[in-house]
């Protein structure tokens, strides 16, 4: 490691305490060890900062929005300051909306549903599933992966000023890959679509938990981002942005709480006056709980300091790929190169194993957590192995046994909750597995390797 990285270690914050730090696993080589969850990028551990919240305010839980009971209006207050914490920690613009969703894929859902007629979509071949298939009933371009930040603006702009007849229309990108951890230019991106007359919405669900994400500076119109990658678990996430495309169009569903006034007509049908505000797309009884949480972990993460949690992670960052890079075998998979920023996301595949197998032996023999597979983003994995764009493949693991070529990659992830133990037994763990191979004998279930018994 360089004498920098070990001398900002010395400066640097310690990790902020997330539930699960303490848990230990059995491992088949015999006794057991601390897990090392090293697979943020699929969910995050609670903090348990949010944790504490949520349990405080358990015993209070109530019906929000309609009741008159103390707990009901002290849960409506709840829910409504989430929504403003939410903003504050989005960098929201007056008259932007909130709107609580359950997802990152939700929320594009819900936007996707809200689309004017004709929209036109344009959207890198990069994105994770979540932003790359919602938007089904709209005409959609999708763009070669780029290798520079540079090439990914002139895509777009030329794809924009191409675009026939031209009407609306939106651009959907990442803030940082899912796959690769690369950071995209999203301001130069969205300087690009609204110079040719489009919208765009920025997916953060990789980004949100790593950087400082604000609205209105990056200048964007939505962006949409999951709970359970910001350290706050109970399903929910949030779209956030523009109000009009989302007032106008029809309830993301339909039901209580969408609905103002409700009559019936004299034919006997019924006549439906819907929210204008965020409650127009958030029917039914809402996850009060969820919201708390994520308001919960923008606040933890506001207090922290998104700077020194930067700091850290690139740290932790420079720690893996130095370690990695000391492994002819291993290959770290990058779009725009060594050299650029990204959030604590790696992939990499090892020569001579398939990928399966090589995250079965880290969870088996070491207790480590990571993740395998094209990770819902199918296009860009294969662009990055340089495989056929046709092939067959899953999220998961596919049915080749230890041994044989997989068409995968192995990723690991962490951020806030990391300690320099859980890396750096990662990186070990990688030097032993490629040098003596496993100590243990596997075999495919269900699609999955796992160790034989």
């Amino acid at each position: 490691m360089s004498v920098s990285t070990v001398a900002a270690a010395q400066s640097l914050c310690a990790p902020l305490p997330v539930l699960g730090r303490d848990v230990t696993v059995p491992l088949v080589t015999g006794g057991e060890v601390t897990y090392a969850a090293l697979d943020y990028a699929a969910s995050a551990p609670a903090l348990q900062r949010v944790w504490d919240d949520v349990a405080a305010y358990a015993p209070y839980y109530g019906s929000v929005h309609r009741g008159a009971g103390y707990l009901s209006q002290l849960s409506t207050d709840l829910f409504e300051n989430a929504r403003r914490t939410v903003a504050e920690f989005l960098g929201c613009r007056e008259g932007d909306q909130v709107v609580f969703t359950r997802s990152t894929t939700d929320s594009l859902n819900l936007l996707a549903a809200a689309l004017p007629a004709d929209c036109q979509v344009f959207v890198f071949e990069t994105e994770h599933h979540a932003s790359l298939l919602p938007w089904r009933d709209a005409r959609v371009t999708y763009l070669n992966a780029p290798r520079t930040h540079q090439q990914a603006v002139q895509t777009l702009e030329k794809a924009l000023a191409d675009r026939d007849p031209y009407g609306p229309a939106l651009v959907c990108v990442t803030g940082a890959s899912n796959v690769t951890g690369e950071l995209w230019p999203v301001r130069e991106l969205a300087a690009a679509a609204h110079a040719h007359g489009a919208r765009i919405v920025l997916d953060a669900a990789q980004l949100a938990p790593h950087h400082a994400v604000s609205v209105a500076d990056l200048d964007v119109d939505w962006v949409a981002f999951s709970g359970h990658k910001l350290y706050a678990p109970f399903g929910s996430g949030v779209l956030a942005g523009r109000a009009d495309w989302l007032t106008t169009a029809e309830p993301y569903l339909a039901g209580g709480g969408a609905s103002r006034k409700v009559t019936r007509r004299e034919d006997g049908g019924v006549d439906v006056e819907w929210h204008e505000s965020a409650a127009r797309h958030e029917a039914g009884s809402p996850n009060v709980i969820g919201a708390y949480s994520i308001a919960s972990a923008c606040k933890a993460l506001t207090e922290a300091g998104f700077d020194s949690l930067v700091a850290r992670e690139q740290y932790l960052i420079e720690k893996v790929r130095e370690g990695l890079a000391d492994v002819p075998e291993v290959r770290i998979l990058s779009l725009f190169g060594d050299d650029a920023p990204r959030v604590g996301v790696i992939s990499f595949v090892v020569e001579g194993w398939n990928s399966s197998h090589f995250a079965a032996a880290l969870s088996a023999e070491y207790g480590i957590g990571v993740r395998d597979g094209l990770f819902c983003a199918h296009p860009l994995v294969r662009t990055l192995l340089g495989s056929d764009p046709q092939t067959q493949g899953e999220c998961g693991a596919p049915e080749a046994a230890p041994g044989e070529k997989s068409l995968n990659a192995i990723r690991v992830s962490f951020g806030a909750g990391t300690p320099d133990e859980h890396v750096e037994r990662f990186v070990n763990a990688v030097r032993e597995l490629v040098s003596d191979g496993a100590k243990w004998r596997y075999r495919t279930e269900d699609g999955r390797c796992v160790p034989a018994v």
